[in-house]
């Protein structure tokens, strides 16, 4: 498998980097977990405009989805298109949330295929793809992606919690999000900090950690790390758009 990070900010843009968007590729299939605000540009700068065989929207807040909606304008009136139905798994309320908010009095379903997500493993493409809800106030899906004995855990948005360290245990790859600062008072079952998801990668025993979905204009990436650090001895590193990763 080989991930590449198309955004990673965390709940809006940052300077320099669009919201959650991440393209996993193996054997010539592309998946694209989330579809975050800002995003499309970079899928169409490090991977092309029609790139995705199939979407997968862990959750339906706006910096995991949002492009979703403006990328109906790409397959539906490309000067080629339209384009067949893409698959798309989401949330069962996906369908009413793209189509709402890209208005136009009519549905999205003409250029998505949805899929409802529920807790358990199914295909997609060549992956075998487990999903299971975890901590986030709206209904929100971990993932964890395997293809050829090798493993890729996304945790999407979550404080900590069980259902995580299930999908990251002995995961080669674990893409972990770090929205909050350590040493301050955090809001209740949201987000995690750097350390609990140094703390996560370690109860997992995962192979490799990788930070994203910090937010540049409230948070420190070096503290981020340090915390993370802290409780995860294994490697680490704060993920950037275009960075490509072998699984």
């Amino acid at each position: 498998m080989r991930l590449t990070v198309l955004g990673s900010a965390g709940s809006f843009p940052g300077p320099e980097s669009p919201c959650s968007a991440y393209l996993v590729e193996a054997d010539g299939f592309r998946l694209l977990v989330d579809f975050g605000s800002g995003s499309l540009s970079s899928l169409q700068r490090y991977a092309g405009l029609h790139a995705p065989d199939a979407i997968l929207l862990t959750h339906l807040h706006c910096d995991h989805m949002f492009d979703a909606v403006l990328y109906v304008v790409v397959r539906r009136y490309a000067p080629d298109g339209p384009y067949p139905a893409l698959p798309v798994y989401a949330p069962a309320g996906a369908p009413d949330r793209l189509s709402a908010a890209y208005g136009d009095d009519g549905s999205v379903e003409d250029v998505y295929q949805f899929y409802a997500l529920q807790p358990g493993t199914f295909p997609i493409g060549p992956f075998a793809v487990t999903v299971d809800r975890v901590n986030h106030p709206v209904e929100t899906y971990g993932v964890r992606l395997e293809h050829d004995g090798r493993s890729l855990c996304y945790s999407s948005d979550t404080a900590p919690c069980e259902a995580l360290l299930r999908l990251a245990q002995n995961a080669d790859v674990f893409l972990c999000e770090a929205s909050y600062l350590d040493g301050i008072d955090n809001p209740p079952d949201l987000h995690l900090t750097g350390r609990e998801a140094g703390e996560a990668a370690t109860k997992a025993a995962v192979g490799r950690l990788l930070l994203t979905h910090l937010v540049p204009a409230w948070g420190s990436e070096a503290h981020t790390l340090e915390s993370a650090a802290s409780a995860y001895a294994g490697p680490l590193e704060v993920v950037r758009p275009g960075a490509s990763y072998d699984v």
